[in-house]
């Protein structure tokens, strides 16, 4: 594999991630948040599925390591697709993709206060702190929270509480199964799929209204954003490493912020992008990246 032959996949998951609260925003104008999270579940799955068939792969059949995939699918999929589309009826795409940044943040606190796999440094310390105040910031906490809708916001933080509970369970419990990624991925988004089908079957339909733009908006979240994004992001951390493949949170944002407002007409205050700035480089400050290079 050619050295830089990561770099088109990794402007390609910045884009389709940072891409994946317009599209959330816009497959709301027909479905509920239940419907949303089923419709990005269920087409990725099938995006996978597709995907595991051609190079011959087979589903896990030991029913500990489903179990174990299936935890990590409500807190990677179903919890967090259900959270961040109820609070995207309530806030602006930018806002969401701005809190999404501060998952590395809300990772390493999982880890320092539940899983307790590491003691805390004096960088990491600095990142919480500066990465709250980007939150703050974004918030406009001095106008309490501006005018954005408290159990909105609220939402978002506890979806990205999820993710933050997720990585470390993966790598404790699942990533020891000796998986291939892509198996694991399949596994997991088949298992929200299927989770969220009752949600999808009770209250999934918004309204009886299917226009092209918000359809293709699903097709691209669940197809691109849930599907071969996981691809695109093993095929980085195989040719560029998790460091790399990480910092890819950075680029989101940014990303959402600029759709959010283009497309949508979403007006971005100054607080939201200085506030998102402030989240970015906490979260880089909390991986040592600054860290490194002083070192090196």
């Amino acid at each position: 594999m050619k050295q830089k032959s990561w770099i088109p996949a990794y402007i390609a998951l910045g884009i389709v991630w940072g891409c994946s609260f317009i599209f959330i925003k816009q497959g709301l104008e027909f479905l509920t948040p239940f419907g949303v999270a089923f419709g990005r579940c269920a087409l990725g799955a099938l995006s996978l599925v597709i995907v595991l068939k051609v190079r011959r792969q087979n589903f896990p059949r030991k029913k500990s390591t489903w179990a174990k995939l299936w935890v990590v699918s409500l807190l990677l999929n179903v919890f967090p697709g259900i959270l961040f589309a109820y609070a995207e009826l309530h806030v602006t795409s930018i806002l969401a993709g701005i809190i999404n940044a501060t998952t590395p943040l809300m990772t390493l606190i999982v880890l320092l206060t539940i899983f307790r796999e590491e003691k805390i440094h004096l960088y990491q310390f600095l990142g919480l702190v500066v990465g709250a105040i980007g939150v703050l910031s974004v918030l406009g906490i001095w106008n309490g929270i501006g005018e954005n809708s408290g159990l909105a916001v609220l939402a978002l933080l506890a979806a990205v509480t999820c993710y933050g509970f997720s990585f470390p369970f993966t790598r404790r419990y699942v990533l020891p199964l000796g998986l291939r990624p892509d198996v694991m991925a399949t596994t997991q988004i088949t298992a929200a799929s299927i989770t969220l089908l009752p949600l999808f079957l009770f209250d999934g339909i918004a309204k009886d209204e299917y226009r092209p733009g918000p359809i293709l908006a699903m097709i691209g979240l669940g197809v691109l954003g849930t599907g071969y994004a996981y691809i695109w992001n093993f095929k980085i951390i195989a040719a560029a490493g998790s460091s790399i493949a990480s910092s890819v949170t950075y680029l989101t944002p940014v990303v959402a912020v600029f759709v959010g407002w283009l497309f949508l007409g979403e007006s971005i205050t100054w607080n939201e992008p200085v506030g998102g700035a402030l989240v970015v480089l906490g979260a880089a400050i909390s991986q040592g990246r600054f860290k490194r290079k002083v070192k090196a």
